[in-house]
């Protein structure tokens, strides 16, 4: 199973807003950190507020967080809300009748149950686990330099 572009980069703007949690994060700034473009992460940015992973605030001082903590998304609420079919072969779909073995085909259970396993992995881990797991991800991604540039409140 390959996931989308989109799914990619929304787990990366949850990450960036995780490990940036005293404030706000602005999409230009999320860009900068993973060299894409704005309008990409904002169409990304869509399903993420309507599921609630993700709120924004408008105005001159804007800019995103998370719709709840870190810990509490998992990879598979990123993953559900970011992804349009799970079909692994054409007998996931609705095309499936032509074939003579769609109502007792072994390959069929092997993979839905592969793709249940890969859905159980993902519901694991968390949005702070992936933050947890790199303690320099602030420096990398570039956020312990924007708050030495932002002038003193």
């Amino acid at each position: 199973m390959r996931l989308t572009r989109q799914t990619n980069y929304a787990m990366r703007i949850l990450m960036y807003c995780a490990a940036n949690n005293d404030r706000l994060s602005r999409i230009p700034e999320i860009a900068t950190a993973y060299s894409v473009s704005e309008l990409f992460l904002f169409k990304i940015l869509q399903p993420l507020v309507e599921h609630g992973l993700v709120e924004t605030v408008r105005g001159r001082n804007g800019g995103v967080r998370l719709g709840r903590a870190a810990e509490a998304i998992s990879l598979f609420d990123v993953v559900r809300v970011t992804e349009e079919s799970f079909a692994m072969a054409e007998c996931f779909e609705n095309d499936a009748a032509e074939c003579p073995l769609v109502d007792s085909c072994a390959l069929n259970s092997a993979l839905r149950e592969a793709l249940n396993a890969f859905f159980a992995v993902l519901s694991r881990y968390t949005i702070a686990d992936m933050v947890a797991a790199r303690p320099n991800v602030r420096n990398l991604l570039g956020i312990d330099m924007l708050e030495r540039r932002a002038p003193a409140a």
